[in-house]
C-alpha cells in the first residue's frame, strides 16, 4: 500500500464491508420503524380506553346535572368546553394522520414508512412554515389557552403545569445547544411512522389531560359538596313538649342546608292528609312548611323526600311529631292561702291541665258548664279538695288536687234608702224616713248577691219597738216616728233578709242601721 494506494484485493474487501455496514444499518431501520408503529397501535389502544373513560364520565356527569342541577349544572357547563376544546384538536390530528397514510396499500406496514416526505412538503417551504405548518401550530396554542383559561389561575396549578409543558410549541435546545423551531425540532426530517407516534400522542396527552381535569373537577366539586360548611345542627326527639323533670331524649344530627340539597319529589302527609305543593316551599335543602298547627294535641308528619341518584329514586323517610297547646292570653297567679270558696252563692272556676287533653274535675258540689268553666256549691264543713285527672301527649295519664277552704257569706250591713251610714248615723228628714226602704248589702265581697229585706224592729227612744214586715215603715211604726223629736235618733235592727233564688241559706246577723232626724 505504498503512496498510499489500494490493491484491487483491499479495494474489493473495502467495498464488501461498506456494503455490510450498509445492510446492517438498513435492517435497523426496518426494525426501529416496526418499533414506532407497534408503539403508536399501543398508544392507539390506551387512547380507545381512555375515550370509553371520559364518555362514561360525562354520561354519569349529565344524569348528575339532571338531577341536581343546582349542585352540577356549573361544573357539566366546564366539562363540555373541556370536551369540545379536546374534541376539535383530537379530530383536527386524526384527519392529518388519515391523509399521511392516504396513500399506503397497508396502513400497518411500518417498514415502508421511512420517508418524512408528506410533513416536510406540507409543513415546510425551506425556512419557512407553510399555511398548514402554522395552522398546526396555531391549534396546538389554542387548546392550551382554552384549557388553561377554563382552569383559571388558582386551581389545579399541576395541571396547568402539565398543559403547559405537553403542549407548548416554544423553541427547543437541540443537542448541539441551539434553539430550535418546535415545529422542526419534531417534525422535520423524520419517518412517516415517526411522526404519525408523535400525532398519537399529542391525541394521548389530550385525552389524559381531559380525563385528568374533569376528575379534579369532580372530586373538588365533590368535597365542596360535603364540605361541613354545608351542615346545620337539627334536634332530634321523640316528641314535641316534655315537662319539667322528665328524662330528655333528644339527639343533635347534622342536617344538610345547602340550596343544591332539593328532593326531587316531596311525599308528606300532615295527619294522614297529604299536602298539596302550596302547602311547602323549598328553600336551601329545606321542606318550609306552610300549614296550619292544627287543634290542640299531637300532630304526625309522615311520608318520603325522594331524591334521583344516578338514575336511581333514593327515598329518605320523615316522621316527625310536633304537639299543638293553647296560646296562652292571661297569667297564673295565686296568692298564698288564698284558695277560697264561699257556701250559699254559685262560684265560677277556671279548671285545666297545661299541655293536656282530657282533662276531668271532681268535688262535692262541683259541675262542669263547658271546657274548662265549672261551678262549685260548696256544702258542709271548712274545706273541699278538687281532684283533676288528665291524658297527656304521650297517652300518659297525671292526676293533681288543690285544696279550697269553705267560708260563709260575710256579715251583711243594713242600709236605708241604700245608705250605710258609714260607722255612723244617716241624717234625714222625717217624710224621707216614712218612704225610703230598708235594705241590706254585703260590702267588699266578690259576689254580686242580690239580698231581700222581709222585716226588721224600728225603736224611737222612750217608745215601743215596732216589729216591721216588709221593707217600709207601716202604721205603727210611722205613728211612733211622728212622736220622735228634731235631732233625735232612730234604729232599725234585727233586719231580716234572704238571698234571692237562695232562700235556704241562712244569712249571718245584718248590722243595725241608725237615722239622725234633721226636722
Amino acid at each position: 500500500m505504498a503512496g498510499g494506494k489500494l490493491s484491487p484485493r483491499q479495494k474489493m474487501i473495502n467495498l464488501m464491508y461498506l456494503v455490510f455496514i450498509a445492510m446492517l444499518a438498513l435492517n435497523m431501520s426496518k426494525e426501529v420503524l416496526s418499533a414506532f408503529g407497534l408503539l403508536n397501535e399501543k398508544i392507539e389502544k390506551a387512547n380507545t380506553d381512555t375515550t370509553a373513560r371520559n364518555v362514561a364520565f360525562m354520561e354519569s356527569l349529565e344524569v348528575k346535572a339532571s338531577e341536581a342541577p343546582e349542585q352540577y349544572s356549573d361544573l357539566l357547563g366546564k366539562a363540555k368546553e373541556v370536551s369540545t376544546a379536546s374534541a376539535e384538536l383530537d379530530s383536527f390530528l386524526e384527519t392529518l394522520k388519515s391523509e399521511a397514510v392516504k396513500g399506503i396499500e397497508d396502513p400497518t406496514d411500518y417498514e415502508v414508512m421511512d420517508k418524512p416526505d408528506f410533513f416536510d412538503r406540507r409543513f415546510f417551504n425551506a425556512d419557512k412554515y407553510k399555511k398548514e405548518g402554522q395552522d398546526f401550530i396555531d391549534k396546538i396554542d389554542s387548546y392550551r389557552t382554552s384549557l388553561t383559561t377554563i382552569i383559571g389561575d388558582s386551581l389545579y396549578p399541576d395541571i396547568r403545569k402539565s398543559i403547559n409543558d405537553n403542549f407548548s410549541t416554544e423553541k427547543v435546545t437541540n443537542r448541539d445547544g441551539k434553539k430550535v423551531d418546535w415545529l422542526r425540532y419534531n417534525y422535520e426530517g423524520f419517518p412517516l411512522v415517526a411522526s404519525l407516534t408523535k400525532l398519537t400522542q399529542i391525541q394521548a396527552d389530550i385525552k389524559n389531560t381531559k380525563n385528568e381535569l374533569l376528575s379534579k373537577m369532580l372530586a373538588g366539586k365533590t368535597a365542596d359538596i360535603a364540605s361541613f360548611d354545608k351542615y346545620t345542627t337539627l334536634l332530634e326527639q321523640s316528641k314535641g313538649a316534655y315537662y319539667a323533670g322528665e328524662s330528655f331524649d333528644g339527639s343533635i344530627v347534622l342536617g344538610r342546608k345547602d340550596a343544591g340539597t332539593r328532593p326531587n319529589e316531596v311525599k308528606l302527609t300532615l295527619d294522614g292528609r297529604p299536602l298539596t305543593e302550596d302547602q311547602y316551599e323549598i328553600q336551601d335543602g329545606r321542606v318550609v312548611l306552610k300549614v296550619s298547627a292544627g287543634g290542640v294535641g299531637d300532630h304526625e308528619i309522615k311520608g318520603q323526600l325522594i331524591f334521583l341518584q344516578d338514575g336511581e329514586k333514593i327515598p329518605v323517610d320523615v316522621n316527625q311529631k310536633f304537639t299543638t297547646i293553647n296560646q296562652p292570653n292571661k297569667a297564673t297567679i295565686s296568692a298564698t292561702k288564698m284558695n277560697v270558696v264561699y257556701r250559699g252563692v254559685v262560684n265560677p272556676m277556671t279548671i285545666a291541665f297545661d299541655g293536656a287533653r282530657n282533662v276531668n274535675a271532681t268535688a262535692p258540689g262541683l259541675t262542669r258548664k263547658s271546657g274548662s268553666s265549672y261551678e262549685m256549691r260548696p256544702g258542709q264543713g271548712r274545706e273541699v279538695t278538687i281532684n283533676v285527672t288528665a291524658t297527656l301527649p304521650d297517652g300518659s295519664k297525671k292526676s293533681d288536687q288543690q285544696n279550697f277552704r269553705i267560708k260563709d257569706i260575710p256579715r251583711p250591713v243594713g242600709t236605708i234608702r241604700g245608705e250605710t251610714g258609714d260607722g255612723g248615723c244617716v241624717r234625714m228628714q222625717r217624710q224621707g224616713l216614712e218612704i225610703s226602704s230598708v235594705g241590706a248589702i254585703l260590702e267588699d265581697f266578690d259576689f254580686d248577691l242580690n239580698l231581700n229585706v222581709t222585716g226588721f224592729k224600728f225603736k224611737v227612744s222612750g217608745q215601743p219597738t215596732v216589729a216591721v214586715s216588709g221593707r217600709k215603715l207601716d202604721g205603727p211604726a210611722k205613728n211612733a216616728l211622728r212622736r220622735a223629736k228634731r235631732g233625735e235618733t232612730v234604729q232599725i235592727f234585727d233586719i231580716n233578709a234572704r238571698i234571692a233564688n237562695n232562700s235556704g241559706y241562712k244569712l249571718k246577723k245584718i248590722s243595725p242601721v241608725c237615722i239622725e232626724l234633721t226636722n
